[in-house]
């Protein structure tokens, strides 16, 4: 089974209080491994540019947030096929991976899922990957 690790992608540490709609930035930090407020801007930035607010506090669009996951090469991979059921994390081939899940967005690297809250249950989408 996929390991859960508490993670918040540095937010807290880049001086942010209380709680946001950000698991995209989040999820971009740590599988990118940059830093919260370098995503955070990039994002909030991309936002703008496809007329939504400059903000990634409240969540991404997703065509905002793969126009920029494409920007560093990431491409996105449908989730597998798996017989009688949905696919989860730990069906995910490839890590490090950022994970669409139902209106979340989380990171999964080698060591298991990174997130502030336990989301292995939730059913993956897809994925994006850098091959």
């Amino acid at each position: 089974m996929t390991k859960f690790n508490f993670n918040d992608g540095g937010r807290q540490a880049s001086g942010r209080k209380g709680t946001a709609g950000d698991c995209g930035v989040r999820a971009m930090a740590i599988a990118l491994n940059l830093p919260y407020d370098v995503c955070y801007k990039e994002l909030a930035q991309a936002n703008k540019d496809f007329g939504f607010t400059k903000s990634a506090r409240n969540g991404i669009h997703k065509n905002v947030y793969e126009y920029v996951l494409r920007r560093h090469g990431w491409i996105w991979c449908k989730a597998p096929r798996i017989a009688g059921r949905k696919a989860r994390c730990s069906d995910v081939p490839i890590k490090p991976a950022i994970l669409r899940m139902a209106g979340h967005y989380s990171a999964l690297r080698h060591d298991g899922i990174h997130d502030i809250w336990d989301c292995r249950d939730k059913m993956v989408y897809g994925y994006w990957a850098n091959p």
